[in-house]
Order: C-alpha cells, then structure tokens, then sequence
C-alpha cells in the first residue's frame, strides 16, 4: 500500500469512527461497527488500530485540531487581541446554538471514557500535544493584548488563560449536554447564559 493510499484509508477509518461515536457513544461502539461504516473488513480496521483506545483517541485529536485550526485563523485577524477573544466565544456560542451540536457532545463522551481508565490512553500524548498548542495559541493572545492596550497589563498570562479557558469552555459544554433536555419554561436560554459570561469574562481582561 503506497503512502498516499494508507493515508486515505486511515482518514477514512477516523471519519467514519467519528460518525460512529458520534450516533452510538464510545462505549456501546465496536470496532465493527466502525468497519462496517468505512465500508472495510474489521481486520484493515485493526491494522491500523491495534485498540480502540487508539481510534478513540486518534478521533479526539482530530476533532481537537479542527479547533486549533480555528484559534490559528482568529490569532491571524487584524483585530485587538481582546476582539479576537470576544470571537473565540461568539464561535463557541454558535457552536452551542447549533441544532447538531455532536461534535461538542463526542469531546465531552471522550473525556468520560478516558476518565474510566486508571493509566494514560495510548496515544493521549498526541491529544495534549494538540491542546498545548491550542493553549499556546491562547497565551499568545493575551499577551500580545497587554502590549496593544486592550487586555490588562497585570493579569498572570498562565493563570488568566487556565480561568478563561475552564469557565467558559466547561461550561459550553455542560450547557450544550443539557440543552436538550426538559427544564423549567423560565430557564434562561443557554446561549444567553453563555453570552453573560462572555460579558463577565471580557469585562475583567479590559484595562
């Protein structure tokens, strides 16, 4: 099998891996399952992942670099560093709002199942590494925003992007599970809770 063609039956496996997690959740997805969906023999499935700890994790990392993707392209706007963070949140805002909110749903199912083992996954090196350069991204921003004006120049850069990024990213996500379900008719909508947040956590970077 050349390079080329290893590499499309590989994406192939992670695409339609995510499409699986996505309709059954981790646990009740078998590598069959996965097979069946790439329209390939389980046994090419393994070749490429031995475990489905694995594949897990390689779906994860993917997802996690489409955000990367993302925070690369804000970073790259001709726009105060305190603007480029207002646009961070509005993406996870319409993300949340989205009728399809899956993607968020699957990133929040990968954390429980990682949660349930007592050592590392294979492979979650990969996945930190992708979330390192996210945060990097991240530290990049605010700091570039205590030297043009719009972030406040006393704020610990570590610190503030750990509080930042926890508050409103576990939030969005608890909000995005729960969305669905049933709640008291004045229940404020989740993306205006979201955008509360937002206010509050700009509010405290402005100068």
């Amino acid at each position: 099998m050349n390079p080329e063609t290893r590499q499309r039956r590989l994406q192939a496996v992670i695409d339609a891996a995510e499409q699986v997690f996505t309709r059954k959740g981790i646990d009740k997805s078998t590598m069959q399952d996965v097979a069946t969906q790439a329209q390939m023999g389980v046994a090419t499935v393994f070749r490429f992942f031995p475990k489905k700890e694995k594949l897990v994790v390689a779906v994860a990392t993917k997802m996690l670099e489409e955000v990367l993707q993302e925070f690369h392209a804000v970073a790259a706007q001709p726009e105060t560093s305190l603007r480029k963070l207002e646009i961070l949140f509005d993406s996870s805002i319409a993300l949340l709002e989205r009728k399809d909110s899956s993607g968020v749903k699957l990133l929040e199912n990968f954390e429980s199942y990682a949660a349930q083992f007592t050592e590392p996954l294979d492979d979650i090196g990969k996945f930190n590494a992708v979330y390192r350069k996210i945060s990097g991204v991240f530290s990049t921003i605010i700091e570039q925003g205590k030297q043009d004006g719009s972030i406040r120049a006393d704020l610990p850069i570590q610190d503030t992007l750990r509080t930042v990024m926890n508050t409103f990213g576990i939030f969005a996500r608890k909000l995005s599970l729960q969305k669905n379900i049933l709640v008291i008719e004045q229940d404020l909508d989740p993306a205006e809770q979201l955008q509360i947040l937002k206010h509050i956590l700009l509010s405290y970077l402005k100068p």
